[in-house]
């Protein structure tokens, strides 16, 4: 056939004697046009390769043989032939159904005319060629199909199925280090026991420059194909980036085994349950409550900051604690600022060293602090004790401060050095207790009471040697030499030459006297100095007195009812008066002992009162 001469073949297609090539760097477009392009003359290719052809046509199916890989040349049939009239008339129309091209293999004949039907026998390679022509020019089962015409067997077979494109793979992020990961094992104890209360790592830390997570890039899925030819494009994958999960405290580099979030600081790790975001930091953030269930007992070594709540029987031991749900347990910190964003409900806070603030209301609670205040919107039936107390609404509290400030107080029994109400009274069967705090002075009473003694001894010391000298310089012939010296050395007198000698032996004959007066002179002088000292002694003591005692004082501008103050002794040098146990505190303010002076009674107010001083 003349269309099948090598110089009138299309592009991508190569004739040689040993068979039809397709160019190696041919485009799948230019090898589907020239493909085409022979089927649509009427012409077929023998000794088909199904494989090869598909390979090249769609790029899809098994690799190449690995003889044929590198070539520029590709054998994919034997010959080019015509595919005339009468055997193209052998082949049948198909069914597509979802995708799939049914075909009803039975016996075929030649149509001859005046003659009878003469018998004849089905070609693949003609078979391709038809199905093209007819719509179909992907996805033959070219071993079903050969199988069935070598058998000429009646049969209704699948002879070509759509390829479904098949998804890609989205991109990931993976974990690459254990250090993220939480131990919920029991917390091992010094002597080995476990501690069943607590686990052993609830707030991964980690080190600088550690690898946390890993980007797995997305990969492309493979394109199917229609029974026509046609592309299906898998759907795009879905990208993510390591910069949506990276935080605080955190690094993103490429290295040669991928992309990366590295550690940036040494600290806890912590992933916002909203964004996914990873942070490290000092502060250890937890978002699921402290309880048996979640997180046991703590025991922190940095900051923390809880925005659950923390559940009865369970304790937070740490510094700078920060708690955003209510709290039915234990807080315990070493420093730093306890800060309750809601409600403490039967539970505790106590700081050594800092305040502590809670923002809803306390009730059946503990809050103390060696050192620092304690801020409360509203309390109800709780021992408070610190360096300062601030409350909105007190009900039935015990309360040991240096100073106290309250807004209501109803029931309570308060003790401290300075003490500023604004409404006070009873509540109920409650009594309205006030006590000030005032300094025991009985150490400098004490102290002065030692000095005043020497200050007289010194006194009586100086008086009698002053006596001593006034008898010795009362003497005639010594009160004449004196008063002749005295204006012979202001120049009131001038001796003469005469007169030196007679002067010499005037101060011969008293110099003993004068030289017993020179000595009862510095004994004076020196009872003196003992004198002064130990009157400074006594002024220094009497400043510290009252220093000590400026500053106990006590204010309620308005009365609701019965208010008792009294005053309570402490020690000034001692431990902070507040500075004990809860039992303690409460025995301390419920309960009158004697020594303590009732300063006022009643309920008509205001209360103004301080402690004077000597």
């Amino acid at each position: 056939m003349e269309q099948t001469a090598e110089g009138d073949l299309p592009a991508a297609i190569v004739k040689r004697a040993d068979g039809i090539y397709f160019e190696a760097d041919a485009s799948a477009v230019s090898c589907l046009s020239a493909v085409s392009q022979i089927f649509l003359s009427s012409a077929y290719f023998a000794g088909l390769d199904y494989a090869v052809f598909t390979k090249m046509l769609y790029n899809c199916g098994p690799d190449l043989p690995e003889s044929l890989r590198g070539k520029p040349l590709l054998r994919f049939a034997d010959s080019i032939e015509p595919f005339h009239a009468p055997r193209r008339g052998l082949y049948k129309t198909f069914k597509v159904i979802n995708g799939e091209a049914e075909y009803y293999f039975e016996p075929v004949f030649f149509e001859v005319p005046d003659m009878p039907p003469q018998p004849a026998r089905l070609n693949f390679d003609e078979f391709v060629s038809d199905m093209w022509v007819k719509g179909i020019r992907f996805g033959i089962d070219a071993p079903a199909v050969r199988d069935v015409i070598a058998t000429g067997r009646l049969a209704r077979i699948i002879v070509a199925r759509r390829l479904n494109a098949m998804p890609g793979r989205d991109a990931a992020i993976v974990e690459v280090s254990q250090d993220i990961h939480r131990s919920n094992a029991p917390r091992e104890m010094s002597d080995g026991r476990l501690d069943l209360q607590a686990f052993q790592n609830r707030f991964p830390q980690v080190k600088p420059h550690v690898k946390l997570l890993r980007k797995v890039p997305r990969a492309p899925g493979v394109r199917g194909f229609e029974l026509s030819g046609l592309v299906l494009e898998p759907p795009v994958p879905k990208d993510i980036e390591l910069t949506s999960v990276a935080g605080e405290g955190t690094v993103i580099e490429s290295l040669r085994d991928g992309e990366f979030l590295l550690s940036a600081v040494e600290g806890f790790l912590s992933v916002d349950p909203g964004s996914k975001r990873i942070s490290i930091g000092p502060k250890i953030i937890s978002r699921e409550g402290v309880s048996a269930r979640t997180t046991g007992n703590l025991q922190l070594t940095g900051e923390y900051e809880e925005f659950g709540d923390v559940q009865e029987q369970r304790s937070v031991e740490g510094g700078n604690i920060t708690i955003h749900g209510n709290v039915f347990g234990n807080i315990n910190s070493r420093g730093g600022d306890i800060v309750l964003s809601r409600n403490l409900m039967g539970g505790s806070a106590v700081n050594v060293d800092g305040g502590i603030r809670v923002q809803g209301v306390a009730s059946g609670a503990v809050l103390q602090t060696k050192k620092g205040e304690v801020a409360l919107a509203r309390a109800e039936s709780c021992i408070i004790s610190g360096t300062r107390v601030v409350i909105g609404e007190a009900s039935n509290c015990e309360i040991m401060a240096e100073e106290v400030v309250i807004k209501v107080a109803e029931g309570c029994a308060i003790a401290a050095r300075r003490i500023e109400i604004v409404h006070a009274g009873p509540r109920k069967n409650s009594e309205m207790l006030l006590y000030t705090l005032v300094p025991d002075t009985s150490k400098f009473d004490k102290k002065i009471a030692e000095l005043q003694p020497k200050v007289a001894q010194a006194l009586r010391e100086a008086k009698s040697r002053k006596e001593e000298m006034d008898e010795i310089t009362g003497q005639t012939e010594v009160r004449n030499y004196l008063t002749l010296a005295t204006r012979v050395r202001k120049r009131e007198v001038t001796l003469t030459p005469e007169q030196e000698p007679l002067f010499h032996k005037m101060a011969e004959a008293v110099g003993p006297s004068l030289r017993a007066v020179a000595k009862i002179s510095l004994a004076m002088k020196a009872a003196q100095v003992q004198q002064e000292q130990a009157e400074e002694e006594v002024t220094k003591v009497q400043r510290q007195k009252t220093a000590v005692m400026r500053g106990s004082r006590c204010s309620v501008q308005l009365l609701t009812g019965d208010v008792l103050l009294r005053t309570m002794s402490f020690v000034p040098d001692g431990p902070a008066a507040h500075d004990r146990p809860a039992k303690e505190v409460k025995a301390k303010v419920r309960t009158a002992v004697p020594g303590m002076e009732k300063l006022f009674s009643g309920h008509v107010g205001p209360i103004d009162w301080h402690l004077e001083s000597d």
